[in-house]
């Protein structure tokens, strides 16, 4: 006489024992993997003291920057005054730096300006090669 076996039933559930497991393991990995990047801000180097030093007013150079993005240039104690878009700023930066080495730029922000009128002004003064600048607010 043949024993028949019966069949075991197929269980139609996944298992769920070791989910856990996995989970925290792969949560581990991920934390352990992941590279957060900094955000930088603008590289500028500046002094550790404040000193304050008197400039003469010929190697003094405004840069006023405008809430529309213009920007009005202003040689010293001068009071004439020269409207110009930011792009133009490198190229009259340059000619003055090549007449007076002593050159101080000095951006002036109008507090009404957005900060990209500021940046873009700043990116042409570097362009020019200048190394003294001075970042202002403009007072009212």
């Amino acid at each position: 006489m043949a024993i028949m076996k019966r069949k075991q039933k197929v269980s139609d559930e996944i298992p769920t024992a070791s989910m856990a497991d996995i989970a925290f393991l792969l949560l581990v990995f991920f934390l352990t993997t992941t590279v957060f990047n900094e955000e930088r801000g603008l590289p500028i180097v500046l002094p550790e003291q404040s000193e304050e030093q008197d400039v003469s007013p010929k190697n003094l150079i405004f840069f006023i920057v405008q809430p529309d993005g213009r920007v009005v240039v202003r040689r010293g104690e001068s009071e004439q005054e020269q409207t110009i878009a930011y792009n133009q700023v490198a190229n009259i930066l340059r000619q003055e730096i090549a007449s007076n080495s002593n050159l101080i730029a000095a951006i002036q922000t109008h507090p009404d300006a957005p900060y990209r009128h500021m940046v873009n002004t700043l990116d042409e003064v570097k362009l020019s090669g200048a190394e003294r600048i001075s970042l202002q607010e403009l007072e009212n």
